[in-house]
């Protein structure tokens, strides 16, 4: 175990491209007097916060040759400033990641139709780069977060040709976009896990319930309570969805709260208001397992640190290009740093094996 001095300084590592809740930044910690209503909206705006973060480092990751991505920089607010080598390496590895499993779900079946539920996306650009790298797929899109990420995320398409030429229109002016293929949905998560018969479920226009399902949860769900958690993947999987729908589930979270680079994560992004409650839940590689086969995933369930993913999915020709890009002295703390991050996937079938045909050559690390 490395002693605290070894720690590298946590505060901007976790640059999260999704939100739970939402994101906004908030300051100030909730005051004594505070009301718990106000607590929570304190929390929540300290989680929108990290979005913009987000699209700092892809924007960074881009500009140094990492990532291909054209569109990174047009829904960026904040002025680009260059991360850490460490950071962006780490960026690098979990956005490859992802990558790798989303074309394996698209390419298992290229002339059936496919269904991306993205949580809380935010600024993230993967719409744009699918439809640039799989321009004979039919890709039906769904992006899921607040009303205070979508309407800015909105009125960037609006002005950039690059984007909105990807559209069958112009999105209008508002919070939310539905179409054939591109649908940006202003809603909070959490209505999804309203379990009262009375309320009915929020709309989600244009999501078909039996195309074959990837949910995709890059730093969101991590924000929610796992019993929140649970009933909104539930009612996702089950009532937008038909029972018999290939469906499937990539995350992306920290894990391993309890030694002390895990314990200086957690302490670090409580000063800034930000709490991680599915961390301490499934805190190994073998709890996020179990969780996705509680979720209903029983045809499969796996799950690799991205330190492994970096050693093994990534070619030697393709580590030495990263490895040419900039200076990195601090190896150790990079390990170290890849350890404390999981991508897990899950999947159900149904009818079919989309899922299986896709990942059963996928390795993973059974360990953690």
């Amino acid at each position: 175990m490395a002693s605290s001095s070894e720690i590298p300084n946590l505060k901007t590592l976790l640059t999260a491209r999704s939100g739970g809740p939402s994101r906004g930044r908030g300051r100030g910690r909730g005051g004594l007097g505070s009301s718990r209503e106000e607590q929570e909206q304190i929390r929540d705006n300290a989680v929108k916060g990290t979005d913009q973060d987000a699209a700092g480092s892809r924007v960074s990751c881009v500009e140094l040759g990492y990532l291909h991505d054209p569109y990174a920089k047009l829904f960026a607010t904040q002025p680009a400033t260059r991360r850490l080598p460490l950071l962006n390496r780490g960026s690098y590895v979990r956005t490859s990641a992802i990558d790798l499993l989303v074309a394996k779900f698209l390419t298992t079946h290229p002339s059936s139709s496919k269904q991306i539920v993205s949580l809380g996306a935010g600024t993230d650009t993967r719409f744009f780069r699918l439809r640039d790298a799989y321009p004979d797929t039919r890709i039906i899109y769904h992006e899921i977060d607040f009303a205070s990420n979508t309407v800015p995320k909105i009125a960037s398409i609006q002005r950039h040709p690059l984007l909105h030429q990807k559209l069958p229109h112009v999105p209008s002016s508002s919070s939310s976009y539905h179409s054939e293929t591109y649908n940006i949905h202003a809603l909070d998560l959490r209505s999804l896990a309203d379990s009262s018969q009375e309320t009915p479920l929020p709309q989600l226009p244009n999501l078909d319930p039996n195309t074959p399902t990837l949910i995709l949860s890059e730093m969101c769900l991590i924000y929610l309570q796992s019993s929140t958690v649970q009933s909104i993947l539930s009612t996702l999987l089950t009532k937008y969805l038909q029972p018999t729908t290939p469906a499937s589930l990539i995350l992306y979270e920290p894990i391993l709260p309890q030694d002390a680079f895990g314990r200086t994560m957690i302490s670090n992004l409580q000063t800034r208001n930000i709490h991680l409650p599915t961390l301490t839940a499934y805190p190994t590689l073998g709890d996020q397992r179990a969780r996705l086969q509680g979720y209903g995933f029983k045809a499969g369930a796996r799950a690799a640190d991205t330190n492994f993913i970096w050693r093994r999915w990534v070619s030697e020709e393709e580590k030495e290009r990263v490895a040419g890009l900039e200076m990195l002295d601090e190896l150790e703390e990079l390990e170290m740093l890849l350890k404390h991050y999981c991508v897990a996937w899950g999947w159900r079938d149904g009818d079919g094996d989309v899922f299986t045909k896709a990942w059963a050559d996928v390795g993973e690390q059974g360990g953690g």
